[in-house]
Formats: C-alpha cells, sequence, structure tokens
C-alpha cells in the first residue's frame, strides 16, 4: 500500500503574507485562497495550506531541492538580509551544514516556523 502525504496545515498570523513569504523563499507560487486557506505547493504535490490562527506552537517543516535550487533559495535568503542557521536549535548563526553530503541550512518565518531547506535526505 502506497502512503502519501497530500497537505499539512500551517497555522499563522497572516495567510496571504505568511504563503507568499514561503512561495518567494522557494520559487514557487502562493495560490488562490480557498476557503480559510492560502496553499504552497511543492513539485511533489504536497500543499501547505496556510490557515490564520489565534494561538500555534511553532512547527518545523523540512524541504529537500536539488544543488541549483539550493543556491537560488540560499540567494534569496541573503538578498532579504534574513537570519539562518546550520542547526535546527539556531545555534550556529550564519553557516550552512554539510550533513550526509549535502547542504542544509535554517530559517524562521514570519510566525517562528522553522524552515529548513537541504540538498541531500537524511541517512
Amino acid at each position: 500500500m502506497a502512503v502519501d502525504l497530500n497537505h499539512t496545515i500551517v497555522p499563522c498570523r497572516d495567510r496571504k503574507a505568511s504563503a507568499e513569504f514561503l512561495a518567494g523563499i522557494l520559487g514557487l507560487k502562493a495560490g488562490k485562497q480557498w476557503g480559510p486557506f492560502i496553499p504552497v505547493e511543492t513539485a511533489n504535490g504536497v500543499t501547505l495550506d496556510y490557515m490564520e490562527a489565534g494561538e500555534f506552537r511553532p512547527i518545523h517543516y523540512c524541504f529537500i531541492v536539488s544543488d541549483p535550487e539550493f543556491d537560488e533559495i540560499f540567494a534569496r535568503i541573503e538578498e532579504r538580509g534574513l537570519d539562518y542557521w546550520a542547526d535546527p536549535a539556531h545555534r550556529e548563526h550564519g553557516t550552512i551544514n554539510h550533513l550526509y553530503g549535502g547542504r542544509g541550512f535554517y530559517f524562521d518565518d514570519p510566525n517562528g516556523h522553522n524552515m529548513e531547506v537541504i540538498t541531500a535526505p537524511y541517512a
């Protein structure tokens, strides 16, 4: 039996701004509002459905990309002057990691969600 993730709800303060932020960083497009959601669809068809919420705890999301896509995403992080870290605990500021033969980094979205971009899957 094949099981695929279809979507996840991302709680936020401003669904439009939040969806457009992530889409802009990743080089994707924010979709049209559908009910209380604004989706951002990844290449494998999974959507992150941004929905406004009063209170929420930050969540971690990880995106695996090719080396050229990594370079483009990282350039957008630097162009915007955003903070980034090599580790999920945000101790290694301003550097990327080289885990599992790839590259990776973490950054926060406007809602405090811990976003990760990697080029190699975890072993």
